[in-house]
């Protein structure tokens, strides 16, 4: 005869499989979210745009996840928790917050970290430093895919002095593809950009991939190589430069994500390399921070040379902000849709 506690975990084991039959979900510890993972569509790799960095660079790619091992979270230069700052948790803060790094910064970076020469790529477009793709779905077969570079320190141009300088630095090519041919391209730079139709940067090769180009230092993309003039409103005029580098083919590591405009969130899209192994552990979350990624705007002073002709024309400025905040939803292939010219030639 079975006792009572037999036949109570009988029962209970018993209510169970039932539960999981009808469709119960699963306890976290069982989760199978990782197979429900949507990746992203083929064609979102195979037209990846080819990417230039400059042959005298000295600020190479950043890995994100190794970036917030070097930050504090602060507030009006004073610190606040969590700490440690990981991917995991960086959302939980809110926009006024800046991840300010734990190193005295100067015009050099003047830290591995910062600079990142293992990160130069090889011959083959690889670089240790994962990239950031994102995908976003939107009405009339359209996708838009977001290809982030984020960069630990961008050293902007000189005139007879620098300007610019800042912790933290994302920049994006985003190209357009409606049902599942791409068609137009956008190239972040600075605090704006431009945009092509696709086949206007696609390389006399058989790769049948746009070619874009990172300027030295500001990490601007552009679709040339040669120098770049762009206006600052009290300085003038300056120029970046870009040639034919390190190839950086986003395709060969990255972490990928969808994002939902509607809702404001990201979810896991699986990823390649680096990107794809790091990716399980740190979610989507992180990419829903809406603080910036790096140091605030020193004050006027000696201790890091600090000067300003105007506001927002210093020495050093504060960092950016993140993938979040560059109009993933934008119905123009533009970043700022007032006005927006598609270019047909480079």
């Amino acid at each position: 005869m079975l006792s009572a506690l037999m036949l109570r975990t009988l029962v209970l084991v018993a209510a169970s499989v039932g539960q999981l039959a009808a469709g119960a979900a699963l306890p976290a510890s069982a989760s199978t979210s990782k197979h429900d993972v949507t990746p992203l569509p083929d064609y979102v790799l195979t037209f990846a745009p080819l990417s230039y960095l400059y042959s005298g660079e000295s600020w190479w790619p950043a890995d994100i996840a190794d970036f917030v091992t070097h930050v504090t979270p602060q507030v009006n230069f004073d610190a606040i928790p969590p700490s440690p700052v990981t991917l995991e948790n960086v959302a939980t803060l809110n926009s006024s917050v800046f991840l300010t790094s734990n190193d005295f910064v100067e015009d050099d970076g003047g830290h591995d970290w910062l600079t990142n020469a293992a990160n130069i790529p090889d011959e083959t477009g690889y670089t240790p430093a994962p990239a950031t793709i994102v995908a976003v779905e939107k009405p009339g077969g359209i996708l838009d895919a977001f290809y982030f570079y984020f960069y630990a320190f961008d050293h902007a141009a000189f005139l007879d002095i620098p300007f610019g300088n800042h912790v933290g630095d994302w920049e994006h090519s985003m190209v357009r593809f409606i049902n599942g041919t791409p068609t137009d391209i956008y190239l972040s730079a600075h605090s704006g950009g431009a945009a092509y139709t696709y086949p206007a940067l696609v390389a006399h090769n058989s790769s049948g991939r746009a070619q874009t180009f990172i300027a030295v230092g500001s990490h601007a993309n552009y679709a040339t190589s040669g120098a770049q003039l762009y206006p600052l409103p009290v300085i003038g005029p300056l120029a970046d430069h870009t040639n034919f580098g390190p190839l950086w083919d986003v395709a060969k590591n990255y972490r990928g994500f969808w994002f939902d405009n509607s809702t404001q969130t990201f979810s896991v899209a699986g990823g390649v390399d680096i990107g794809g192994q790091e990716l399980e552990g740190e979610g989507a979350g992180w990419l829903e921070f809406l603080g910036k990624w790096g140091d605030e705007q020193y004050p006027i002073g000696l201790e890091h040379d600090q000067y300003c002709v105007s506001d927002d024309e210093c020495h050093f400025v504060s960092g950016p902000t993140g993938p979040i905040a560059k109009n993933l939803g934008r119905t123009a292939v533009c970043q700022d849709e007032s006005g927006c010219t598609i270019k047909t030639s480079r």
